[in-house]
């Protein structure tokens, strides 16, 4: 069985967010790529648009995480973490991350991206071209081309790479999906996106 059809199964072929039907994506929580169907999520256009796309969050649409978070599926319950800390300046977000627990793993995986962890807590801080500090799902875009090697192909200056991961024990490191490729970028040569 392919992992989208395991996920469909899994979820009823729902958004295993909102509940939303029709057209559904595969979401791989990073920083998990060519991930199994327990490190991938069902999402809605709508869920994904807002996880990818930080500034775009309606924090009325994420209220679907009361019901989410309880989730047995660990990929559920880890993006349902990393969006109430996203939306940490909503009350009611405060109130859910109090009754949420993730035991000693998943926390690590919810932590992987850098969120949820004041930003003076990082041993590593992970800067952009201009100074400014990254963050895990940051959107970031290409200050230059770059040749990918062995990809076959150079990703343009002014190209956005969305939801990035941050390398955690290199500080000019970050990982982001650039053309379909899972890539990691040296953040000299990316600037963050606003």
């Amino acid at each position: 069985m392919s992992v989208e059809k395991e996920i469909q199964t899994r979820s009823g072929s729902k958004c295993e967010f909102c509940g939303a039907g029709g057209d559904l994506k595969v979401y791989e929580v990073p920083p998990y790529y060519n991930a199994k169907a327990d490190q991938c999520v069902l999402v809605c256009e709508t869920c994904l648009e807002q996880i990818e796309n930080p500034e775009k969050i309606d924090a009325n649409h994420w209220r679907c995480l009361n019901d989410s978070m309880w989730n047995p599926v660990t990929a559920v319950q880890v993006m349902s973490w990393r969006m109430l800390h996203r939306l940490s300046g909503e009350g009611w977000s405060h109130d859910l991350l109090d009754m949420l627990y993730l035991d000693e793993d998943t926390l690590k995986w919810a932590q992987a991206t850098g969120e949820g962890i004041p930003i003076d807590d990082l041993d590593v801080k992970h800067l952009d071209s201009n100074g400014v500090v990254l963050q895990g799902g940051d959107t970031v875009v290409l200050i230059k081309d770059l040749e990918v090697r062995g990809a076959g192909f150079t990703a343009k200056r002014g190209t956005p790479v969305r939801g990035i991961s941050l390398v955690a024990d290199n500080p000019e490191q970050i990982e982001g999906k650039v053309n379909g490729q899972q890539l990691v970028l040296l953040t000299k040569f990316v600037k963050k996106s606003t």
